[in-house]
């Protein structure tokens, strides 16, 4: 199982160098310093694919707090990239920083007391108030190229921050193949990609519906929602014919009566067959409008007809669009009652109703047209109460509302049949761990009603790189946008002038406009493995590296950044971007609650670290199998602390009985003379070759709980057992007997722990051993010829039920014992003749019959020499 260092010019052998009191405290600095000194996780550019194995490491938002979940799901990739290392894979393990986007404007906003207006002009000499001001309507109001300055700013502060908490985590990270996403390689990389999408037809402008967040002015996808219940109420009200036969429908959004489009009630509503095709008019506005049919419309849902209003939801919008219907928009982006008189109210009294709720919020209107509704008689009884759904944006405070305005769209098989099953079969050249994992990718493919809406009107991102030029009347062409060359990018069209005019032709007549847009963030995240892999920059290091070997996430980013990821390399490269997608689970409080900062049950990593130090907290990650919702637990992180300091205190002991590099054994196994050995040896060999096969189906959870079984094992049993023969009390041959096996099994231990606790390993390594134990090979599984991989268990019981007569005894353990019978099974009996010497010699027996009978191992008549009596004065 020996395999010489790699990459070492030190001596082949070391000389062993126990500390006295081995401890676990000081060793994330020391050895993380080691490691980048050394080098000893760099990824060698001069290789080939086969030897590579690259991570597609998720970028994370460095403008957030730290928290636990951080620490637990790195901990899990690591796990599986210092595996791959050792097994001989050149690992390609980068770090991003997912620095663009409104979680950075948002925090630089509060941090500086800063608000951005690009209206503003630049001032190369701004700072930033000492102490923000409390109330954000005193905040200082800067240019939008003073606000991307703070930014960039605060966001390389943050990731110094994180990249600490990683390093004292003991990530194996490359920390030279670092970049962040608002960087000008992730810029030029993603507005590559948005013109590639571009000239291949798979991004495109629309003028359409678009969820839109009123408090952050900015259109949102639909892989952003959530779900959220609020308190609602349904208002009950008329419609009329040409007869004057009241329609009821039942709303919960009364204020967008005069957005009104259609009624719809469904085909099979024998209740309104007879009015499909004909109109009513609205109350209080007095627009006529058709009734319509549709299978989305419930007949068991309210009153069974309901108002089509341009827009109140996303099934508002699937009518529009599918009834064709007209648009009649009455909510703008500020989220307030537009205040001109939409033109399709002609009545006086439908505008003076109008005048009652222009400019209001949606709020104030909704309370305005019930106050009209109720004056007019029209309210058919109470408002029902109600708790129901409501779409908001996932960092947003107040519903979403639907408005229409121009954006950004790339192509992702939400409106395109050929494109969406595509997709779906790109999920089947990627292994997903845990398996089940892949239809969460699939349902959401299925369930998309649109294309990805890309563009965001923010300020701090991967602008769009587009211009417009402008007619004679200073009108701009959008059939026409003006893109710049690819050795330009990255560009800025609200900084930069277009191609072929000067900065003076801005917003000019016959001159040109930018495009004041940035890109959604996931735009730019889905393009990690063509940004750190080298797309369209060093091809040669992206045919290393893509496609990548693993992409681990979150299971709540399946719909965004998985999903996304394999639109852009779908259209780019017509592949998955990845071989395996690794999803790991969130933390639960204790009350199996979710952690997150809203809900303020958040646990700060740095204390965790310092209370129990990085090889506990990684053991308590590394528990958990992928994919699985995990409990934020103390006592596993206590458990895993204990198991490094057994760790450490066990490898001295082995080293102190004389075991060495040179005692280890390989081929030649005539050394291990004793069954107890051969036996040990013949069980470790077993737990290397199921080890290997979990981490190669990405269950190191398994591996550690195999690899820890056997060490608890080895150091309850077989180290009790033979310590009279480590000693020397048996002779010499038997004593290199075990000293071979305790070499040999120390030397397995160090690295199949090595992934999961780095830092005892690591030490406990340079104790008797040069180079780094991660960068040690994997161990291989020895063929022992007639090892028996129970018969440890079976002498230790034994040993263990002749220890439970001393203690029912109330005498020391060393107390002798004079007989002892043990009765088991002829094949249990067989292995405990192989091993009675070592069973004798630990439990201090002159004798021990075995008798073969069925059923259970039991030890009995256990007879104790006499208690010592004091010695008289």
């Amino acid at each position: 199982m020996a395999e010489s260092t790699q990459g070492t010019d030190t001596p082949a052998t070391a000389p062993i160098n126990v500390p006295d009191k081995p401890a676990l405290e000081g060793l994330e600095a020391a050895l993380t310093q080691r490691w980048l000194d050394e080098g000893t996780y760099k990824f060698n550019p001069d290789t080939t694919r086969e030897q590579v194995y690259s991570i597609d490491t998720p970028p994370p938002t460095a403008s957030g707090s730290l928290h636990v979940g951080h620490m637990f799901s790195f901990t899990q990739t690591d796990v599986q990239a210092r595996y791959m290392r050792m097994t001989g894979k050149n690992v390609f393990y980068p770090m991003g920083w997912d620095d663009n986007g409104l979680p950075t404007e948002r925090r630089v906003q509060n941090y500086y007391g800063v608000r951005c207006d690009p209206a503003i002009p630049y001032n190369a000499d701004y700072r930033p108030p000492a102490e923000p001001a409390k109330n954000q309507r005193d905040f200082d109001v800067v240019s939008r190229q003073n606000f991307i300055e703070l930014c960039e700013e605060l966001a390389v502060e943050d990731e110094k921050v994180f990249e600490n908490l990683f390093q004292t985590l003991g990530l194996s990270v490359d920390w030279d193949l670092t970049y962040r996403t608002i960087d000008d390689t992730s810029r030029a990389v993603s507005q590559r990609a948005f013109l590639a999408n571009l000239n291949a037809g798979d991004a495109y402008m629309a003028e359409a519906p678009t969820l839109w967040d009123v408090t952050f002015r900015t259109a949102v996808a639909q892989a952003e929602l959530e779900d959220r219940e609020v308190a609602g109420a349904y208002y009950r009200y008329p419609f009329f014919t040409a007869d004057g036969e009241k329609i009821y429908i039942e709303t919960t959004r009364p204020e967008l009566l005069a957005a009104c489009a259609a009624l719809v009630a469904n085909p099979d509503d024998e209740r309104y067959q007879p009015l499909f095709g004909k109109t009513v008019t609205s109350p209080l506005f007095d627009v006529e409008l058709e009734v319509k049919a549709h299978p989305l419309a419930k007949a068991d849902k309210g009153s069974g007809i309901a108002m089509v209003c341009t827009f109140g939801d996303l099934t508002d919008v699937t009518w529009w669009r599918e009834l064709q219907l007209p648009t009649r928009a009455i909510v703008g982006r500020d989220g307030r009652i537009i205040a001109e008189t939409p033109e399709w109210i002609t009545t006086d009294a439908g505008r003076e109703a109008y005048a009652a709720i222009a400019g209001k919020t949606v709020f104030g209107a909704k309370e305005a047209v019930v106050e009209l509704l109720t004056a007019a008689d029209l309210l058919d009884g109470e408002p029902t109460k109600i708790t129901h759904p409501v779409n908001f944006f996932e960092k947003g405070d107040k519903p979403l509302e639907v408005v229409t305005s121009r954006q950004w769209y790339i192509r992702n098989g939400g409106r395109d049949e050929d494109r969406r099953e595509r997709l779906i079969a790109r999920g089947h050249e990627i292994e997903f761990h845990p398996s089940f994992m892949r239809s969460r990718y699939e349902n959401w493919i299925s369930g998309l009603n649109g294309d990805w809406l890309v563009s965001r009107q923010r300020f701090f991102g991967v602008p769009i790189p587009v211009w417009y030029p402008l007619d004679a009347q200073g009108n701009p062409d959008y059939a026409n946008p003006i893109l710049p060359s690819d050795e330009s990018l990255p560009v800025d069209p609200a900084a930069d002038a277009a191609p072929g005019f000067d900065e003076s032709r801005r917003e000019q007549p016959n001159g040109f406009i930018g495009d004041a847009d940035v890109l959604d963030t996931w735009a730019t995240s889905s393009l990690t493995p063509q940004i750190v892999g080298g797309w369209s920059r060093d091809e040669e290091l992206f045919g290393k590296v893509y496609p990548f070997d693993l992409r681990p996430q979150g299971h709540d980013i399946i719909r965004t950044w998985l999903f996304s990821s394999a639109v852009r390399a779908d259209a780019l490269q017509n592949s998955a971007p990845w071989k395996h997608a690794a999803i790991s689970g969130w933390i639960l409080d204790p009350d199996r609650k979710k952690m997150s900062k809203s809900k303020g049950n958040v646990v700060v990593p740095t204390d965790v670290l310092n209370e129990f130090g990085s090889d506990a907290v990684r053991y308590w990650a590394a528990s958990a199998k992928l994919g699985a919702d995990t409990a934020y637990e103390i006592a596993q992180m206590k458990i895993g602390r204990r198991l490094a300091i057994k760790l450490l205190n066990a490898s001295k002991f082995v080293l102190n009985l004389g075991a060495t590099e040179n005692s280890v054994v390989g081929a030649d196994l005539s050394v291990l003379g004793n069954p107890l050995d051969r036996a040990l040896l013949a069980q470790l060999a077993d737990v290397v070759a199921q080890s290997t096969k979990a981490f190669d189906n990405y269950d190191y959870a398994r591996a550690l709980q195999i690899t820890e079984s056997f060490f608890w094992q080895f150091t309850d049993d077989y180290v009790e057992l033979i310590k009279d023969r480590a000693y020397g009390a048996a002779g010499e041959t038997e004593q290199a007997s075990v000293l071979a096996a305790l070499a040999t099994t120390l030397d397995s231990l160090l690295r199949l722990f090595a992934p999961f606790l780095p830092f005892a390993t690591e030490e406990v390594w340079s104790w008797w051993r040069v180079g780094s134990v991660h960068r040690a090979a994997w161990p291989s599984a020895l063929e022992i010829v007639g090892g028996d991989t129970t018969m440890l268990g079976t002498v230790g019981i034994a040993l263990s039920g002749i220890r439970k007569a001393k203690s029912e005894a109330k005498v020391k353990q060393r107390t002798e014992v004079l007989s002892a019978t043990i009765t088991a099974g002829e094949s249990f009996v067989a292995q405990l003749e192989a091993g009675l010497g070592d069973l004798k010699a630990a439990a201090n027996a002159q004798e021990i019959s075995l008798v073969a009978a069925d059923g259970e191992l039991t030890v009995s008549d256990v007879v104790l020499a006499p208690a010592e009596e004091p010695a008289q004065a």
